[in-house]
């Protein structure tokens, strides 16, 4: 008995389904090892006080969303209030750090939207240490391939407990 068309088009397909979904699966991994990078990149600039190398982390159309002050403004002008805080981290003057921990990762080749928790560190001079949780989203886009985030929405105020729920 010959085998009709249909039948050979879906014996293909299950043959070919495995195959289709590890390519997806090697293709989101490869997506979130490069925004895992991005991310990595954003702390190191953090603790390094390196102010050029967080702007070159930001589309220069960027919007920061501040869930707290109910407002949006171009990213340039936050960075422009972060700067003295990256300098004195650069000259050692404050110690500063940021950690990220997501709850949703979506996106394809070129865009991220990233949901999550991050906690911000710092300590000045000789006063103590104190901690940000805060609940964030992030939209990113890849383009010439780099990573660059979009918007940036500080939500709200994360508790630890929420914090420690999305440990790894």
């Amino acid at each position: 008995m010959k085998p009709r068309v249909s039948d050979l088009i879906l014996l293909s397909a299950i043959i070919m389904l495995p195959g289709s979904l590890s390519a997806g699966e090697k293709s989101e991994d490869m997506r979130l090892s490069e925004l895992d990078a991005y991310w990595a990149e954003v702390s190191r600039t953090v603790l390094e006080g390196d102010f050029e190398g967080y702007a070159a982390t930001c589309h220069p159309e960027a919007v920061l969303v501040s869930g707290s002050r109910k407002t949006s403004y171009p990213l340039s002008k936050a960075l422009a209030r972060w700067k003295k805080e990256f300098v004195d981290t650069e000259a050692g003057r404050r110690d500063s750090s940021v950690t990220f921990r997501f709850s949703e990762r979506l996106g394809d080749k070129t865009t991220a939207h990233e949901r999550g928790i991050f906690l911000y560190s710092f300590r000045q001079g000789d006063h103590p240490p104190e901690t940000e949780h805060v609940h964030f989203e992030a939209l990113l886009i890849k383009k010439n391939g780099q990573w660059k985030i979009l918007m940036e929405y500080q939500k709200s105020a994360a508790t630890e407990a929420e914090w420690k729920a999305l440990a790894k």
